[in-house]
């Protein structure tokens, strides 16, 4: 059996090819249909028109459900790694819990409302998956060196630190106030603070996707309390994406 089949490791896999898919498909069919500038547009204005507006609320609803099983399935991997160890306070756990399922929900209300329909939705939207994201992005890491040395190897323990580093100081420039289409603001001297905003939203948004595939070797096996591997502590049978969902729901 190959390793990355072991256990639910599909689903990290799954979560951020899918993800990153969403982005650049309607990327790549905005461009070409004019409807954005080739330069780095921000990630909204390249779904706020049909059909790319169709296809990346499709492919966003997807990934809001994978990235729901995989937060979950994080949940209950350390609740049972920490099962007669408690280096990880429980509340600790259970607020990442939250946090990421409010990420996705945010997910969702970015996909279904655009910011051409409905845009005080849309920057709720926005908000909801990128704060609570970050926080759970900081929580996982904190997570992470509780853990130490019993689930999360110091090499993992450092690639967390550095995606929830970059995450968040990235969030910052990506809230600059903008114009929505690039083409208008190229007209205008904010032209490089909206460049610097997008390109700063398109790296959030990757750090935190691509955070969790960290989790593919925890999500094969785990380590028992004397550090011996053990069977996942995640449910177990065959690894198809219908079998993960039923085993986390």
């Amino acid at each position: 059996m190959f390793g990355w089949t072991q256990g639910l490791s599909l689903l990290p896999i799954f979560l951020v090819s899918w993800s990153s898919a969403t982005f650049i498909v309607s990327y790549l069919i905005a461009i070409y249909r004019n409807d954005v500038d080739v330069i780095f547009p921000y990630i909204s204005d390249t779904s706020a028109t049909p059909p790319e507006s169709c296809i990346f609320g499709l492919m966003t609803f997807i990934s809001a459900s994978a990235g729901t099983a995989t937060v979950y399935a994080r949940f209950k991997y350390v609740e049972k790694m920490n099962e007669g160890t408690n280096v990880v306070a429980s509340r600790v756990n259970t607020a990442a819990l939250v946090l990421g399922l409010i990420s996705c929900l945010g997910m969702v209300v970015v996909a279904t409302f655009q910011e051409t329909a409905v845009i005080v939705a849309h920057d709720v939207g926005a908000l909801l998956f990128f704060v609570p994201g970050i926080l759970y992005v900081i929580l996982q890491v904190v997570i992470s060196f509780q853990a130490y040395p019993i689930s999360s190897s110091v090499v993992i323990c450092r690639a967390r630190l550095g995606f929830a580093i970059i995450a968040t100081l990235a969030f910052f420039p990506s809230i600059l106030p903008h114009k929505s289409h690039v083409f208008s603001a190229r007209k205008d001297g904010d032209y490089p603070f909206h460049i610097a905003s997008a390109v700063c939203e398109w790296i959030v948004s990757f750090s935190f996707i691509f955070f969790f595939y960290t989790y593919i070797d925890e999500f094969k096996v785990s380590k028992g309390p004397q550090g011996h591997m053990t069977q996942a502590c995640l449910p177990r049978g065959k690894t198809c994406f219908l079998h993960v969902f039923l085993a986390v729901f």
